[in-house]
């Protein structure tokens, strides 16, 4: 008997050394994760009071505290995302400037178009200005003193014919186009035409002025209106 209960206790000493050997182990599982978490808030918290710190503030800290982090997957994520949401949120606010309508004020429509209109008048006012008369015995000279006769006043269309006949023919009895046969002061085609005006046409300068004139009144009405015609298509 004394032999058998030395081997029991022997038997019950090792049950509980094998117990306490197992609960040691459990609480060393259960201890390092927690103590690894710990480690984890302690470092989330300290990198929080660095982004709340007096050196930085709101989320220009944040964006530097990020920055500084080691760059891994998810963070780099993290990063592009914020860069993508500055790009739109700035694009949103050009389109918003751009959308909006351009008011325009009604007076300085008003003043516009008046000054317009004055400017209209005072570049008429320069093209039928008056020119000098010209010297006495010259072609121009007669068509000059011939105005009156068919109606035109030498004050408002003497300008326009002499520049028109200036460009035609450089106020020359004898002038004429090689290319069309066009000939005298006011360049008839074809030439003979003038007949109608005088049987000397082809040397009076009176004769070819008075059928220009009469050219003149019955297809464009005056001569600053064949001159305008003359600009624009470059022949009357």
């Amino acid at each position: 008997m004394p032999a058998s209960t030395g081997t029991t206790n022997e038997s019950w000493t090792s049950a509980s050394r094998s117990r306490s050997s197992q609960r040691k182990r459990r609480r060393r599982r259960i201890v390092l994760p927690a103590f690894l978490v710990a480690v984890i808030l302690v470092a989330v918290v300290a990198v929080a009071a660095k982004v709340m710190s007096p050196n930085g503030s709101g989320a220009n800290s944040l964006a530097e505290a990020i920055d500084s982090l080691p760059q891994s997957g998810s963070v780099a994520l993290i990063v592009q995302e914020r860069k993508n949401l500055i790009v739109m949120d700035n694009a949103v606010r050009t389109l918003t400037v751009a959308s909006k309508p351009a008011m325009t004020n009604p007076s300085q429509v008003i003043a516009s178009q008046s000054a317009a209109a004055n400017s209209s008048s005072s570049s008429t006012s320069v093209t039928t200005a008056a020119a000098q008369p010209p010297d006495p015995g010259t072609a121009q000279s007669i068509g000059y003193n011939m105005l009156p006769a068919f109606g035109f006043s030498q004050k408002t269309q003497w300008t326009c014919l002499l520049d028109l006949w200036n460009r035609e023919s450089g106020w020359m009895y004898d002038a004429e186009n090689p290319s069309s046969g066009a000939y005298g002061i006011p360049q008839a085609l074809p030439g003979y035409k003038m007949a109608t005006a005088g049987a000397d046409w082809q040397t009076n300068p009176a004769t070819q002025i008075k059928w220009g004139l009469t050219y003149i009144t019955q297809t464009y009405g005056t001569p600053c209106a064949a001159w305008n015609f003359e600009l624009a298509n470059n022949g009357y």
